[in-house]
């Protein structure tokens, strides 16, 4: 499977130079299958660029599934473009339990008076599917796995396998707290255990942790600590906080190498980008 980033921010867009190497913008995660199916992680901001580079490539059939209804998470769907196209067809899975009927959540994005073009005048075909919290489901060659977020209003992480290969995405997710219907820290390391990739939450340094518990997300001393027990093969930091620039992104991925080199690990640990792509 291909996984490519094009939104690794937290809570808010952001822009600047201090902000070039890892991006503004806020979660769109684009996996495509080996059959080269289109499955789409949340729709922050990230999401308009993929609906360009899909209409460039004559791409109009997609999966998309949605993680939790915070805002970062479905403010770029107005802005993006395969819905205003009638030879569009989307395909929207979620959890009505973390995330409420997704069509009246959706609409909302585009009501007045926030936004000017009506959600019951879009031009794609819309289907909406319940099954993203079922024990597992397929899209095309991958099978995916939901677990329960610890997130305040709730939310679904998910794990894709394919081939043997094993993709784990836990975003906005607190380990040093456990909220309604979250999972305790050995269930998560128990569903990333031994995964080829795991992206997580690592939204705060230990000293924002202590303002910020409660709030939803992990420090990166948390995700660290997930990824070591669960044996991973990469960690891909991400959620990062609006006001880390790059440099302040950098020490972190700096400090967690240096505690793998202490634990003499050799797990490869590295910040996501806007523009990451990796292969499994």
């Amino acid at each position: 499977m291909i996984i490519r980033c094009y939104g690794a921010r937290g809570s808010i867009p952001v822009s600047g130079e201090e902000y070039l190497k890892y991006g503004g913008d806020t979660t769109c995660i684009e996996i495509r299958t080996k059959n080269d199916e289109i499955i789409i992680l949340d729709a922050g901001s990230g999401i308009r660029r993929l609906g360009n580079r899909l209409l460039t490539e004559q791409r109009f059939e997609y999966n998309m599934i949605f993680t939790h209804s915070h805002w970062d998470h479905i403010l770029g769907f107005p802005f993006f473009k395969p819905i205003y196209n009638q030879k569009s067809t989307i395909n929207i899975m979620g959890c009505p339990s973390t995330q409420g009927n997704l069509k009246t959540l959706l609409s909302r994005t585009m009501s007045h008076p926030f936004f000017p073009f009506p959600f019951e005048q879009l031009r794609a075909k819309i289907n909406y599917a319940d099954n993203a919290c079922r024990k597992s489901f397929r899209i095309d060659s991958i099978e995916i796995l939901p677990i329960n977020l610890s997130h305040p209003n709730l939310g679904m992480g998910y794990k894709l396998i394919e081939d043997g290969k094993t993709f784990v995405f836990l975003t906005d997710n607190e380990l040093g707290y456990r909220h309604r219907e979250g999972r305790a820290f050995e269930e998560y390391a128990e569903f990333a255990k031994e995964a080829d990739l795991l992206i997580h939450d690592a939204e705060y340094t230990p000293d924002q942790y202590r303002v910020t518990r409660t709030w939803g997300h992990s420090t990166y001393i948390d995700a660290l600590n997930l990824a070591l027990t669960a044996g991973v093969k990469r960690l891909g930091l991400f959620h990062h906080n609006q006001d880390r620039n790059d440099a302040g992104q950098d020490a972190i991925v700096e400090k967690c190498r240096e505690l793998i080199e202490s634990k003499q690990n050799h797990m490869d640990c590295f910040a996501l980008t806007q523009t990451t792509e990796l292969t499994l």
